[in-house]
């Protein structure tokens, strides 16, 4: 594509790329030097340059020899750039959205197999039936969640479901985008070192509701404090509290199922593990219901659904104790996992903290563990420019009941070499990431690589 198909200007060059990310460009890449939340774009242009791009517009003028375009508002230039470049029509897809502090991806994830025709863009990448290609966030950055809708739109999928990360709504990723339904699975404190408080985090999560369709669905948690109260147009709230519209009446738990039945009258079963999935599997049975799937065939394709990645996995490789790799790396997600093992003879636990991120929760993480864990090993997880050292000691502070193995992998084969029969090894934090986050590099890294070669 030439520039000048993209925006009305003199220049013809050739553009085989467009970002604002000045580490992505490539040969022949328009750079469009946005307005970030925390950073300018425009200061990165030389790097640009030097990364080969062909074509830079900027809101000023620039002292580089290169074509260029000065234009106004240019953040909502860079969505308009980047819809034509792709070739996207938005409302050519059925958009759904989940937001909230636990639980994104699972609920994302069953939804996206209880629908037909339905892609997933989260965490776990982007998934379109056997297909899966990895993403740089949870919610991508603009350019690259625009060319993910077009790899979707070529392999002829038109439903969509979200992980809308609250840090996706504080850089408005998704403006453009008008969901069909949307979700909150529930708000706990989170990623306080991007948004400071905790009120501008709640704040965050709920500018979804600007997003809906306008006779679009809102799906509450509403035995969350914070989200019980939303008011807006068509919300349809669920939980265990009776004033929910969608009330949880009963839970009966088993070796390999779990009944779940809703206002004493809809029954599911579920084959996920843990008390805590009973919220991600209610939310997904609604938003399937209010999409339209067939109350039968949405009761079956929930009970069909195994495990889901990352996200409290039951491991099975003949071993004669369970093994539980999962993503939790926040207080409630860690206490919900902990106390939905307390049934286990053993609970060894191995997990961190990660590095860069809010110092605060750290003692309080690992004081839970290790009134909840029989054996507690801690060890690294995302340190960046952080000491794992340093870390560990903020977690256990004068604490002994614990052990520290700084290398991660040998910290797995530790805690497997002890495991004994009816014991439960939690490998928590990392779950499906294929990399650990090293200073400013992302290191290939995966803990399910690292459990198969045990056994392997």
């Amino acid at each position: 594509m030439k520039i000048n198909d993209l925006i009305e200007c003199k220049y013809n060059t050739l553009i085989k790329g467009i970002t604002d990310d000045s580490r992505l460009v490539k040969n022949e890449y328009l750079f469009v030097a946005t307005k970030g939340y925390n950073v300018d774009h425009y200061d990165y242009i030389e790097k640009a340059i030097e990364n080969g791009c062909s074509f830079v517009i900027c809101d000023r003028e620039i002292n580089y020899d290169i074509p260029h375009l000065i234009v106004e508002d240019i953040n909502n230039l860079y969505f308009e750039l980047c819809q034509k470049f792709y070739d996207l029509d938005l409302n050519d897809y059925n958009f759904i959205g989940i937001t909230g502090t636990d639980g994104k991806t699972t609920t994302s994830t069953i939804v996206k197999d209880i629908i037909d025709n339905c892609a997933y863009i989260g965490t776990n990448g982007v998934e379109l039936g056997n297909k899966n290609i990895s993403t740089s966030n949870t919610t991508p950055c603009i350019s690259e969640l625009y060319k993910d809708l077009k790899y979707i739109r070529d392999n002829n999928y038109h439903n969509v479901v979200m992980e809308v990360s609250s840090e996706a709504l504080l850089h408005d990723r998704v403006k453009k985008i008008k969901y069909k339904i949307i979700g909150f699975t529930n708000i706990t404190g989170d990623h306080l070192n991007v948004h400071k408080t905790f009120r501008n985090y709640v704040n965050c999560k709920l500018k979804l509701l600007n997003l809906v369709e306008k006779n679009g669905i809102v799906i509450v948690n509403g035995d969350d404090a914070i989200l019980h109260n939303i008011k807006c147009k068509n919300v349809y709230t669920f939980g265990f509290n009776k004033d929910n519209d969608y009330v949880i009446t009963d839970v009966k738990y088993y070796k390999n199922k779990t009944d779940i039945e809703i206002n004493n009258s809809i029954k599911l079963t579920s084959r996920l593990f843990g008390k805590y999935n009973i919220y991600n599997i209610v939310m997904a049975y609604l938003i399937g219901k209010f999409f339209g799937i067939d109350e039968s065939l949405l009761k079956s394709r929930i009970n069909r659904i195994t495990y889901i990645k990352g996200r409290g996995e039951l491991l099975d490789f003949g071993q004669d104790f369970d093994i539980i790799l999962d993503y939790a790396h926040t207080k409630n997600a860690i206490l919900n996992i902990l106390d939905n093992c307390k049934d286990y003879s053993k609970i060894i636990t191995v997990t961190g903290c990660a590095g860069g991120r809010e110092k605060e929760k750290r003692r309080d993480i690992g004081k839970m563990i290790m009134e909840k864990s029989d054996i507690s090993i801690f060890t690294m997880d995302d340190p960046r420019y952080e000491s794992v050292d340093d870390i560990i000691d903020q977690m256990v502070e004068d604490d002994t009941n614990y052990i520290r193995i700084t290398d991660r992998v040998e910290a797995i084969n530790y805690a497997l070499s002890i495991a004994e029969n009816n014991c439960v090894v939690l490998i928590l934090g990392k779950g499906r990431d294929n990399y650990m986050a090293i200073e400013d590099k992302k290191v290939e890294y995966s803990d399910y690589d690292v459990i198969s070669n045990y056994f392997n």
